[in-house]
């Protein structure tokens, strides 16, 4: 469990049913959004995880109705000199590479349980698990161009979970899609009707999961990810440099504003 500081509520909870580690996003206020200490709480999981022969499934879920929206903006816009923002945004942005790679590495097998909004940094821990399941009322998106970003570390999981032409389409129109055609899509395995039937859904996956050998399922695991690379070397520096100039430049700064304010932005006055 992450301990609370100042008697907040931990931005990532754990709960443990024997075998089965329930890992949630606990920002609801946010949608979940990657921020507030989050990552490094989930890497801090991440890394006892690895570790823990116990351990078999887990189930990654969010807090208060969502998945995950994506990386927290209000902190992408944060201040500072130019080249300050450019490393910290290449700095942020390999740090979730490195994220989605741990996720897909554990030994355990890793279920997303999908309500609500996952998009961008959310969309990537969804391709990333070895299932998803969601409810009915889930919505996916890859929204980074409309912010002036771009989705760098998310693409190549995106790429093994779905075909590249509706990766295309994700990324170039930037719209959201709901469960039905993200299962379609390959996004996941099985939708259910309300937050009930996603968790019978899960429920189900884990009882048939336990059938299998623990060190079987990880080897399997392993397997599948021998089975190509997730992308070509140098790929994840590039993404992040290229995230990096991005975020730091006016398009981000445009974009950004233009989500808080709830209006177009307006990409003609940059150029």
């Amino acid at each position: 469990m992450v301990e609370a500081l100042s008697g907040t509520e931990p931005p990532v909870l754990v709960h443990r049913e024997g075998p089965v580690v329930h890992v949630t996003l606990n920002r609801p206020a946010r949608r979940n959004a990657i921020g507030g200490g989050m990552g490094e709480a989930l890497d801090q999981i991440l890394a006892r995880l690895r570790g823990d022969a116990t351990a078999r499934i887990v189930v990654l879920r969010g807090a208060g109705g969502h998945f995950c929206a994506g990386l927290d903006l209000t902190e992408v816009a944060q201040g500072g000199t130019p080249e300050e923002r450019l490393s910290a945004q290449q700095a942020r942005n390999r740090q979730i590479g490195q994220r989605f790679q741990a996720i897909s590495a554990l030994p355990q097998v890793v279920i997303a349980a999908v309500e609500g909004a996952a998009h961008a940094g959310g969309l990537g821990f969804v391709c990333c698990a070895d299932l998803a399941f969601a409810s009915a009322d889930a919505r996916f998106a890859a929204p980074e161009a409309r912010r002036g970003l771009v989705p760098a570390q998310i693409l190549p999981w995106m790429a093994r979970r779905m075909a590249r032409p509706n990766v295309t389409r994700m990324v170039l129109e930037g719209g959201v899609i709901d469960a039905a055609l993200a299962q379609r899509w390959g996004l996941v395995q099985e939708i259910g009707v309300d937050r009930a039937g996603l968790d019978a859904l899960v429920a189900a996956s884990v009882a048939l999961i336990l059938e299998g050998a623990p060190g079987a399922l990880a080897e399997t695991k392993a397997l599948l990810a021998a089975l190509g690379p997730l992308s070509p070397e140098g790929y994840a520096e590039a993404g992040a440099a290229s995230f990096g100039r991005t975020a730091s430049g006016p398009e981000a700064t445009e974009g950004i504003a233009a989500f808080r304010e709830k209006r177009k932005p307006n990409w003609s006055a940059l150029s």
